[in-house]
């Protein structure tokens, strides 16, 4: 049985939204498959996938070949594991610490005579 790793379509009509799974190459796109191992959303901007990496690591050690599209998102999946870190690090982080503003030296003034009662 040849394996694949492939986009399952899901969504609405112009609201595609799909399932990464793990599919027999002779099945329908949208048909039987084996396991449903991410998703993607191409209309979300950003990070729009989220992918099990050890279970695709399980599926191509075991011979599965993925799609054009799917090998193209287990890169960016990989690849960014370090990059959001580096993106989160600045906007956590205050970029300066505010400076307080200095008080004006207290000038001292003779102490008023205390009132006659």
């Amino acid at each position: 049985m040849a394996v694949s790793i492939r986009l399952r379509r899901e969504g609405a009509l112009n609201r595609p939204y799909y399932k990464v799974v793990v599919a027999d190459s002779r099945s329908p796109r949208d048909g039987k498959f084996i396991e449903i191992i991410g998703t993607y959303d191409p209309k979300k901007t950003g990070h729009n996938s989220t992918l099990k990496l050890d279970r695709i690591d399980h599926w191509i050690s075991k011979g599965a070949q993925p799609s054009d599209t799917v090998r193209s998102l287990i890169k960016k999946n990989r690849k960014p594991s370090s990059a959001p870190a580096e993106q989160a690090a600045p906007t956590a982080a205050p970029a300066e610490p505010e400076p307080q503003p200095e008080e004006a030296p207290a000038t001292e003034e003779p102490a008023a005579a205390p009132a006659a009662e």
